[in-house]
């Protein structure tokens, strides 16, 4: 088997929508992924084996320009930062960064400190910004504990970001993360929904840092007739997983939370029960209309589709398709790694 295969080039085809021209989450125009994948060793058998991914809803300036929001919690045993404010709000102003546990405190700073940059007014003439990181334990292979990850590398994962195909598998956020017990991290998958009455065509689109799930839950049985490495490791912990749903359909930021629920469809359909120990989070946005921070204006008229629209259901169901198809493609694109103490996480599918 090749690596960086989708998990369709293996011959598994997941739902009933069609996908996005990529498959992938920049399929919705003007979103964008950069990644900063952090692989040496440190001292003594210690390793650093982890990085950043950053996530751009749009290129401009997002604190100026705002998008609707939401966010939904499947298990609360997480460690994001600026959730709160989303779902109060209802919009997102920051770039949405992943990284791993201990890497949270340092990518706030370092988005924090990219965004004072080009906002000057920020804490100045205007108020302050909301930040949005969410992250995965990637203790197994990364030497957590010594903190590998830098501001600066948030900056250069946004400095990255391009509308182009993101990478899969082992990298940025997902270089250390550990999924069914075998290697895990970046995947992303979309799906076209389509206005019956218009017949104007719209994009969903999802990326997941996969680190959930035991061995013991692996549905291997979705995998029969292809080779697949029998090793994978029994996990410690209970695992995580940060789901970023993205859309070009006009949506309220409490639409937007009802889409973000199905995402935990997919999640379970791919073998997950939301386990005790393990933070289960989804962050959704759509791209259709911006939030303008410096309007003078006491009314705004905002647009979204009807609650009863037929394309609320294929939205529900492009949640769940997606969620679940980029889980496997973080499967299918990672590659074997090796980390800290001499560790390694088998890829799933041979190399």
């Amino acid at each position: 088997m090749q690596k960086n295969k989708k998990i369709r080039d293996r011959g598994i085809s997941i739902g009933a929508l069609k996908t996005g021209r990529n498959n992938c989450i920049t399929d919705v125009a003007g979103v964008k992924v950069g990644h900063v994948t952090l692989a040496h060793p440190l001292e003594g058998d210690e390793y650093s084996c982890t990085g950043v991914t950053a996530i751009l809803p749009h290129g401009g300036n997002l604190f100026r320009e705002k998008v609707v929001a939401a966010s939904y919690v499947l298990n609360g045993f997480g460690k994001t930062t600026g959730l709160v404010q989303v779902n109060e709000l209802g919009v997102i102003e920051s770039p949405i960064m992943l990284t791993n546990t201990f890497g949270v405190p340092a990518v706030t700073q370092g988005t924090l400190e990219y965004m004072l940059d080009i906002t000057p007014e920020i804490g100045e003439t205007t108020g302050t910004i909301n930040i949005v990181v969410g992250e995965c334990n990637d203790s197994h292979l990364n030497s957590i504990r010594h903190f590998p990850v830098k501001p600066n590398h948030a900056k250069e994962a946004i400095s990255k970001a391009s509308t182009n195909v993101s990478s899969e598998g082992a990298v940025g956020a997902g270089k250390g993360m550990v999924c069914f017990g075998y290697k895990g991290g970046i995947g992303s998958s979309s799906r076209m929904i389509i206005d019956e009455i218009e017949g104007k065509e719209y994009t969903v689109g999802c990326m997941v840092l996969s680190n959930f799930g035991s061995k013991e839950e692996f549905p291997s049985n979705r995998f029969s007739g292809l080779e697949t490495h029998e090793t994978a490791i029994s996990k410690t912990t209970d695992g995580s997983i940060i789901i970023v749903l993205a859309t070009d359909v006009p949506l309220s930021d409490r639409q937007l939370l009802r889409v973000a629920k199905r995402c935990g469809i997919g999640l379970g359909r791919s073998g997950s029960h939301f386990n005790h120990g393990s933070g289960d989070i989804v962050i959704a946005f759509s791209t259709a209309q911006k939030v303008f921070h410096h309007n003078e204006q006491v009314f705004e008229a905002t647009q979204h589709i009807r609650d009863d629209h037929s394309m609320m259901n294929q939205l529900f169901a492009a949640a769940a398709e997606s969620t679940e198809e980029a889980i496997f493609n973080s499967l299918s694109q990672a590659v074997t790694t090796r980390g800290r103490k001499g560790n390694i996480v088998e890829s799933l599918f041979p190399e």
